[in-house]
Parts: C-alpha cells; structure tokens; sequence
C-alpha cells in the first residue's frame, strides 16, 4: 500500500514541477519532505493504511503550522488538499 502513496506523490510532483508556480513548487517541497519522513515510519512501523498516514499528516501539518508564518502555512494547507486528493484517488483504485 505505501507504494501507492508513494507513487501519488511522485504524480504530484511531476505536476507541480511542470505546471507549479513558485509558491506551489515551495510548498511542495516542502510538504515532500514530511511525507517522505511520514512515509519511511509508517514502514519501519509495518502501518500501511490509509488512517495511518492521515493521522501522522495531521501531526506534521501541526508542526508546519507552527514554523510556518500564515501566508506559507496556507500553501502548505492547500497543497496537502491536493495531495491528499491524489492519494485518496490512488487509494481507491488500489
């Protein structure tokens, strides 16, 4: 199952790289970062579900919200909601 995070998050990527302005290529980046982490956890962890990994973005989008000034931590936001979608579709077809 986490290949197919994984892979929804490399679609993203690519998407935001080719069509992203500079604050979606920020928040991407940024947000890749924390879910490469989330990612590797959930592994070592042997949690593959879907919960899982809402609720270790739920833990990291907290600390975001707290290193974040308000206009980044919104790109942050907002580019999670993609990215969540895209997972949410993956997961689905799965």
């Amino acid at each position: 199952m986490l290949e197919h995070y994984e892979d929804a998050l490399e679609q993203w990527i690519a998407s935001v790289v080719s069509h992203g302005d500079d604050d979606a290529l920020f928040a991407c980046g940024y947000l890749q970062g924390h879910v490469a982490v989330v990612l590797s956890q959930l592994e070592a962890q042997g949690a593959t579900d879907l919960d899982a990994l809402m609720l270790k973005m739920t833990d990291c989008l907290a600390l975001a919200r707290q290193e974040l000034n308000d206009a980044d931590y919104a790109l942050v936001e907002q580019a999670w909601a993609q990215l969540h979608a895209r997972i949410v579709g993956e997961f689905d077809v799965a």
